[in-house]
């Protein structure tokens, strides 16, 4: 009977061509091409993996260093397999090819192919998630980026003002994230310096607070700021606070860009989070809003064949605390290696539900006073115990209930 020959692919992607290299499991190469990044490219490719047998019911599965691309969408067609193997994995890999060090584009689609001939089992394929959760994924994590970008810049901006412009930060204070609002933008674009600000008009506020759309206490509002710019305040030489006024300008028109687009991010993912059909058990949990939860979403997927169980998922979000075992010494650590962003939207997740459910709060408190934990240390316990309860209500398709979720804590919180 003749034996049946399993082929691997690897594939060395770059910006405009990519090095593709198929082998059997004996490790011999049967094929390799060198293939441009358009259409036609992708064409060779595919006529190539179906010379060797790639078919819908058993694809050639593939290895590639990244998970993003117009290439891995046209290899993810079907039940193909595509592995995105981690750049410093593969360089590992190429050492056990060439004590030498050379490298090479097809000696990397080489190593790449041979990875999976012998450690397929170690790696994970790209998860199946459906188009609708990968868009929102999209949204979701342009979101996160967008918010992040803003606060930076806002931290910037704050930096410079309090060098030259202290009265512009006392003035904002009162206001919720005072220098992203529009009526701060309005007043520094109309006065970029402490000496103009002094010299506007109680009319000239007004006026600038009802372009950044204030409709109600106006008048007063006008009045406590003139206050506030014409007290004594100590000043840049004129020369240099000119010039710091520039720089301000500009630092601003990054800030209202990046404003905007965090804001019409926001709007895109309330419209697309709620239309996936696992939106309703995510925020059926306390602590988790829509973006919040499209965040949660985006980054676990729909895919409920990508963790075993919830130990794989609580590893991932980077909760769960790691062993470290030698000889007699053992001791816990928390873990650094993680999924960030999932790992940043836990945080805020836990901030909120420790104040939005009675039972979170309790098993906080409990973490604090009995086990001895620091605040971040209780709140990551938090998180790793309520991710662990959304993997179960996903895969059971059950909505958050607060008495199975935290039997004993309840009576102690009431």
């Amino acid at each position: 009977m003749r034996r049946k020959i399993l082929i691997y692919c690897g594939i060395d992607w770059a910006e405009r061509t990519h090095d593709v290299a198929l082998v059997d499991d004996r490790g011999q190469l049967l094929a390799k091409r060198h293939i441009t990044d358009d259409a036609s490219g992708y064409k060779i490719l595919l006529d190539l993996l179906a010379e060797y047998g790639d078919t819908e019911e058993n694809p050639i599965p593939i290895a590639i260093e990244t998970s993003r691309g117009l290439l891995v969408a046209v290899l993810r067609t079907g039940k193909r397999q595509v592995f995105a193997i981690n750049p410093m994995a593969a360089a590992r890999y190429r050492d056990r090819h060439s004590v030498s060090r050379k490298k090479s584009d097809p000696g990397d689609a080489l190593v790449l192919a041979n990875i999976l001939r012998t450690d397929m089992h170690a790696h994970r394929p790209l998860s199946q998630d459906s188009d609708l959760a990968r868009a929102v994924a999209v949204l979701a994590r342009a979101q996160q980026d967008a918010t992040w970008n803003r606060q930076q810049i806002s931290n910037q901006l704050r930096s410079l003002l309090r060098e030259y412009y202290p009265a512009a930060l006392v003035a904002f204070e009162p206001w919720k994230n005072g220098l992203c609002r529009p009526e701060a933008h309005e007043i520094l674009k109309l006065a970029p310096t402490p000496a103009r600000v002094a010299r506007l008009t109680r009319t000239q506020l007004q006026a600038a607070l009802k372009r950044a759309g204030r409709q109600r206490g106006i008048g007063a509002e006008a009045d406590r700021l003139r206050e506030v710019f014409r007290a004594d305040w100590a000043h840049q030489p004129p020369l240099i606070e000119e010039a710091l006024g520039k720089q301000m300008l500009a630092l601003l028109v990054q800030l209202e860009a990046t404003c905007t687009a965090a804001d019409d991010l926001a709007k895109a993912v309330e419209e697309a989070f709620p239309q996936h059909p696992d939106a309703e058990i995510i925020l059926s949990f306390p602590g988790l809003g829509v973006q919040i939860g499209a965040r949660v979403l985006a980054e676990i997927g729909d895919d409920r064949m990508r963790f075993a169980d919830a130990r794989g998922l609580k590893a991932y979000a980077g909760s769960s605390p790691i062993t470290r075992a030698s000889g007699k010494k053992s001791s816990i650590h928390r873990r650094w290696v993680k999924n960030d962003r999932l790992n940043h939207a836990g945080y805020l997740w836990a901030f909120s539900a420790i104040t939005a459910s009675p039972g979170a709060k309790a098993h906080y408190r409990r973490r604090r006073d009995d086990h001895g934990d620091w605040h971040a240390a209780a709140q990551r316990n938090l998180f790793n115990r309520m991710i662990g309860q959304l993997y179960y209500c996903l895969q059971n398709r059950k909505l958050f209930d607060e008495h199975t979720a935290f039997p004993t804590q309840l009576p102690a919180a009431a």
